[in-house]
């Protein structure tokens, strides 16, 4: 997850979490409905403590209603909260097949040229399925790039959040970098 999107998350940190309020200010500022909770908690990027705890077996004796599937599901949308990477794979595997179609040219060229064809039109065929087919999903990659940002831009995540402001008369509570410079430009001009 922190490869991917950037994001640490805790080792073994459950889903209870105690707030103060520049935390639940801050968690409150967020407009998305589909939320990978652990993943904003990290985000938001408070000091946080961890307590250890013994987790009791279930009274019932009834296992956890999360299967590998729902677990898998959990998985993807964790990643696919926090980063855009599936959409950009595509931009490199298709400039991988471009490659091995370009290499894959110049190696049916050479041996045309030396030792004749010996199929006639298999090897233009070939290569130019497989040239196209890497166009393609270069141009699927751009695509995914440009709704990858759509998505980021969608999701209307603050760019900062201001835990602390030293200083001033009242406090941050959370606020954006671009409110406390507001506030901050506000006390500059007032009379």
């Amino acid at each position: 997850f922190k490869a991917m999107s950037g994001t640490t998350l805790p080792d073994g940190a459950g889903d209870f979490r105690l707030f103060d309020r520049k935390a639940v200010a801050a968690m409150n500022r967020f407009t998305e409905r589909v939320r990978f909770n652990k993943g904003l908690y990290a985000w938001i990027g408070f000091p946080t403590c961890g307590v250890t705890f013994h987790v009791p077996p279930r009274f019932d004796g009834t296992k956890s209603r999360f299967n590998p599937r729902a677990l898998l599901r959990f998985a993807m949308d964790g990643l696919v909260s926090f980063t855009t990477m599936p959409l950009r794979i595509w931009s490199y595997v298709g400039i991988v097949v471009s490659g091995f179609a370009f290499a894959y040219i110049v190696g049916f060229l050479i041996k045309t040229l030396l030792f004749g064809s010996d199929l006639a039109g298999f090897p233009t065929l070939v290569v130019a399925i497989m040239f196209l087919g890497g166009i393609q999903l270069i141009s699927l990659g751009i695509i995914g790039e440009y709704i990858g940002r759509m998505y980021e831009e969608v999701k209307g995540r603050p760019l900062y959040i201001v835990s602390e402001e030293i200083g001033f008369d009242d406090k941050a509570e959370g606020r954006t970098l671009a409110e406390t410079s507001q506030a901050s430009a506000h006390r500059r001009h007032a009379p």
